[in-house]
């Protein structure tokens, strides 16, 4: 559990930037929105705090909670410092702009290009799902090509969710939280300590001798396909493994959804690694064909009709 108290307060300052409030956080950090006064710009502050490992002190600098937890402290703030590093080295207009990152409280700050917006997990609750077919077509294909950019630099996001989706004006996504990030290895890899999530977390992030690649952030992609029409997270994938109850979305959206839509994320969904696209663009192409197939039906139709 979060506890609010640890926050910074507004009003506080960090480097040259004002704290105005907390926009929120996870378990390893917290969010801020702030303002830089000489250049009149808002930016967002995502700080490293993990909740089980540190504490606040009076003077907002964050320490171990014991000396047990002090050597996790100091390696989780070299992840947090590579995940700026990453962010810092890429470029991509789905892919959040990380402008500078800096030590302060004996720990560390990522600074973020500000956007109005709704994180994606929010719009799925607020609509109680049933998205639809246009809304997805327009959100999870620059997701994609965003992702590729990413696994052509070599890395993995491996925490793709709703929660990490952001939607600016339009419905053009934002790819956020890079924590999990890791470079790829070749071979089998393992991450102790990954950060996973039940129902967007694919299989073979869970075992130890699981092999990961591009199609571990496809099965991610489409679990959060699936909940955009569901208005919840997936069954879980060890779940899954044991009893599978997760109907296909063919069968079980049939009525309100195309066919092909549906082939689309249970393609991505599948629990075999191997049965999946194997790569985000073989998965955005085929999202970008089905779009374009539907543009021209409906030309064809509107052209037919006024023909009469």
């Amino acid at each position: 559990m979060i506890d609010s108290r640890n926050k910074l307060p507004a009003g506080t300052i960090l480097d040259e930037y004002i704290i105005q409030k907390t926009l929120g956080g996870g378990g390893f950090s917290f969010v801020y929105l702030a303002s830089h006064p000489e250049r009149n710009k808002t930016v967002v502050i995502k700080e490293y705090f993990p909740h089980q490992l540190a504490v606040r002190n009076d003077d907002n600098s964050v320490s171990p909670i014991s000396s047990k937890t002090a050597p996790r402290l100091q390696s989780g703030r070299t992840l947090f410092l590579q995940e700026a590093e990453i962010l810092a080295h890429l470029s991509h207009p789905n892919i959040v702009n990380v402008t500078c990152f800096f030590h302060a409280n004996d720990t560390v700050y990522m600074a973020m290009d500000f956007h109005p917006g709704v994180n994606l997990q929010s719009y799925i609750a607020r609509h109680k799902g049933g998205l639809s077919s246009r809304f997805l077509l327009t959100v999870f294909p620059p997701l994609l090509d965003a992702l590729s950019c990413l696994h052509q630099g070599g890395y993995l996001h491996q925490d793709i969710k709703p929660g990490n989706i952001y939607l600016r004006k339009g419905g053009n996504p934002l790819l956020l939280d890079f924590g999990a990030a890791h470079r790829r290895l070749l071979g089998r890899l393992f991450q102790s300590g990954q950060i996973t999530t039940a129902g967007f977390t694919p299989i073979e992030q869970y075992r130890r001798n699981g092999y990961v690649g591009p199609w571990t952030d496809v099965y991610a992609i489409g679990a959060s396909m699936r909940a955009c029409i569901e208005g919840k997270s997936p069954q879980d994938t060890r779940e899954r493994e044991k009893k599978d109850k997760m109907r296909p979305a063919v069968q079980a959206y049939r009525k309100r959804y195309q066919r092909e839509l549906l082939e689309l994320i249970d393609w991505a969904t599948e629990l075999d690694p191997m049965l999946r696209p194997q790569t985000t663009e073989e998965l955005r192409v085929a999202l970008i064909k089905l779009d374009q197939e539907n543009h021209l039906l409906q030309a064809t139709t509107s052209t037919g009709a006024s023909g009469h």
